[in-house]
């Protein structure tokens, strides 16, 4: 590596909204999110699927039967 080119690489902490500290190596220091993986829905498994409008149920009756039709094929 060249001398004097680089960023300072440290032990930072990031601080997540849900109160969840995790230690890593950073050029910045103290960061602040507002999410991790520790509250994210998709990882907690709290996950809502919004519906608007029905769209979800006019996809799954155009395209329901689409697997039917694809295994006696």
């Amino acid at each position: 590596m060249k001398k004097d080119i680089h960023p300072e690489y440290k032990q930072t902490t990031i601080r997540c909204a849900c109160g969840n500290e995790t230690e890593i190596g950073s050029t910045k220091e103290n960061i602040s999110v507002e999410i991790c993986s520790k509250c994210h829905p998709f990882y907690t498994g709290k996950q809502k699927l919004v519906d608007s409008a029905g769209r979800i149920e006019r996809f799954r009756r155009k395209y329901g039967n689409y697997q039917d039709q694809k295994k006696k094929e």
